[in-house]
This record gives C-alpha cells, structure tokens and sequence, in this order.
C-alpha cells in the first residue's frame, strides 16, 4: 500500500476502540484522505474494535492499518481458525446488512482474518 502503515497489537478492553481510532485518522491525514472516507474507516474501525475480541485467541487484536493515496486497509490478523468468517457475520446488523460490506470497496476474509479497503477518490 505505501509506507504509512502501523501495526498494532492492543488487549481487548476500553482502549481497543479509541487507539485504533486515532491510529486510522493519523495515517488517513497522511493520505489526505477525504472527511467522507475518514468517517467510513472509523466506522470500520468501530465495528473491528466492537466484534474482533470475542474471535482473537489470546485477550489482544492485532490490526494492521495502512493508508496512501489510493486508499485506506485495516486488517484484522490473528484470529482463531475461523475468526474471519465470525467477524464477518457479527459486523451484520438487522435492517442494515453487513456494515464492512457495505462500507468498503473490497473485503477479503480468510481463516483468521478480515481485511477491508476503502478507495480514495
């Protein structure tokens, strides 16, 4: 993607949300990202923070955030063998759909994992 990407590894809990939050908009500032596209990747990040802890093995989430002109990534590693399907079925809600599917211009799930990007421009 580029070289405004961060990594981070945070313990389920009240923090997860607000850290995740500030690492999306500092590395979509970088980007020069829309305000439009910025508040969609909060609300990825929000869902990411609201349903990864209960599929991640060990009390913490690891995302890796990565943001450049062409877009913005979060994915979510590291989640037990079949997390990434779970994840994706939590982040449905009724009446809306799947939030991140809705949102994001690409999701990628795997075992034990979700990636989600959203295009700039």
């Amino acid at each position: 993607m580029s070289a405004n990407v961060a990594t981070l590894k945070v313990a389920h809990g009240p923090l997860l949300g607000p850290v995740l939050a500030r690492v999306v908009g500092m590395l979509a500032a970088r980007a020069h990202c829309p305000v439009d596209r910025l508040d969609d990747a909060l609300l990825v990040a929000d869902a990411i923070a609201a349903h990864a802890p209960g599929h991640s093995p060990d009390g913490h989430v690891i995302v890796r955030v990565g943001a450049g002109e062409d877009g913005i990534e979060l994915e979510v590693v590291g989640l037990r063998t079949g997390g990434g399907d779970a994840l994706m079925a939590d982040a449905a809600l009724p009446g809306v759909g799947n939030v991140l599917e809705r949102i994001a211009d690409e999701v990628r799930v795997s075992g034990e994992g979700v990636a989600v990007r959203l295009a700039l421009g």
